[in-house]
């Protein structure tokens, strides 16, 4: 397969300490929250963290199993068209990639960012034995366990792994309810949906009080001192979110879904010391069983164009070459279309790492569109913790991920 490297410079360290800085010190003017002192700890911490390495993972997940075939398209095999009489598409209204991929027409993001060398597209992704249900699937994909399942999620893991001293805010879910993907043995996941509604929930009566954590010193009953550390937590983390979100404003057009890339985007420009990142398409919006290709054709358009706003937006913060996206659903649709001219629970499919330090192209083995699985499905090729592996550890620089991932992976020469 072909692999196009670019090699960019990258931010120089102390403009990203300055950027970071600023960014904090209008929030820390404020003083209706009390959070001046929040927003001089979230700096100390912001800091150190790029005096480390200065880099941040966000994972989106398209929920539902994309189809990567019509996302990805193989124009270049006849077997996609006897497979796919009806919902393939033809040549002439793709993307066209290469001499045999083309992109959906809805991805003009993608397309930029494939052709700018800041896309790269990992072909094969599964796992043995793949289970077709969505709940079970997307429970082994949020595990990095697949047919046996883990208390604790793979990003949970890698947090613990990172920093085992649990700093507050180092882990956010932007979501409805937490994610497994985030569930971690030490770090608390701060989880919100609508920033500017961040707050713990509670009667008009109560909301003063809880709002009050007193410091009252040294506290020897265990349980009394960790929930008020827990509640001082919250309080904390719902500040600095609300306070960031407040200060967003930006020129870029996300389209009609930002798929909540906007708020993480605020959150590094307010020096949020956050690593890790999760977010999603919900829903389960790419179940595509009944009259697949328009309503398909859509959702890829969103999220291509929030994609590709993204990066344009972290340009502009000057995090660009700071922030690496990786992209990926539980499963793939199977092979041949289906009489409602849709598809239905697949195997294999391609996922996508996206950014500015990204080695553009291909990855991984194509999967053969004659020699199905059982079931007409696509067989796998690349076992997904391998990308899971090129991110915690060609990306992040975290180089002891056999329990995080429950085996030894090869990473993909992916990042420059």
């Amino acid at each position: 397969m072909k692999k196009y490297k670019l090699y960019r410079d990258t931010l120089n360290r102390r403009d990203l300490l300055r950027k970071s800085m600023t960014g904090l010190g209008i929030s820390a003017g404020i003083g209706a929250l009390g959070s001046a002192s929040l927003f001089g700890r979230a700096a100390e911490a912001a800091a150190a963290q790029a005096a480390a390495n200065g880099k941040v993972l966000v994972v989106l997940e398209l929920s539902g199993g994309n189809d990567g075939l019509n996302t990805v398209v193989p124009y270049g095999d006849d077997a996609y068209y006897r497979h796919r009489p009806n919902i393939g598409l033809p040549r002439d209204e793709l993307r066209v990639l290469d001499d045999h991929f083309g992109l959906n027409r809805g991805m003009a993001g993608f397309e930029r960012l494939y052709k700018d060398g800041k896309m790269a597209i990992v072909h094969g992704c599964g796992y043995d034995n793949p289970s077709f249900s969505h709940f079970t699937s997307m429970a082994y994909w949020h595990t990095a366990a697949p047919n046996s399942g883990d208390e604790y999620g793979w990003v949970g893991r890698l947090a613990d792994a990172m920093e085992p001293s649990a700093p507050a805010n180092f882990l956010v879910n932007i979501a409805a309810r937490q994610s497994l993907a985030v569930r971690s043995e030490r770090h608390v996941p701060v989880v919100f949906d609508a920033p500017n509604r961040f707050m713990r929930e509670s009667f008009f009566a109560e909301k003063e009080a809880l709002a009050a954590v007193p410091d009252i010193g040294q506290v020897e009953n265990q349980s009394r001192r960790y929930l008020l550390d827990i509640a001082r937590s919250a309080n904390d983390a719902s500040a600095l979110v609300r306070e960031a979100w407040s200060n967003y404003s930006s020129p870029i057009d996300y389209g009609v879904n930002g798929l909540d890339l906007p708020k993480v985007v605020a959150m590094l420009d307010a020096g949020m010391p956050t690593g890790l990142y999760y977010v999603a398409y919900r829903n389960n919006a790419f179940d595509t069983h009944v009259f697949q290709n328009n309503v398909h054709q859509r959702m890829l358009t969103y999220t291509s164009d929030a994609v590709s706003a993204f990066i344009q937006d972290l340009e502009r913060i000057g995090r660009a070459d700071d922030v690496a996206l990786m992209i990926f659903s539980e499963f793939g649709r199977r092979v041949p279309e289906n009489v409602s001219l849709g598809t239905d629970h697949g195997a294999a499919n391609v996922m996508f790492v996206v950014g500015n330090q990204v080695k553009g192209g291909h990855y991984g083995e194509l999967p053969s569109l004659t020699n199905l699985m059982e079931g007409d499905n696509l067989p796998y090729t690349t076992d997904f913790r391998r990308v899971y592996q090129t991110m915690i550890q060609g990306w992040l620089g975290h180089t002891n991920t056999a329990e995080l991932l429950n085996g030894d992976f090869e990473a993909f020469d992916l990042f420059t």
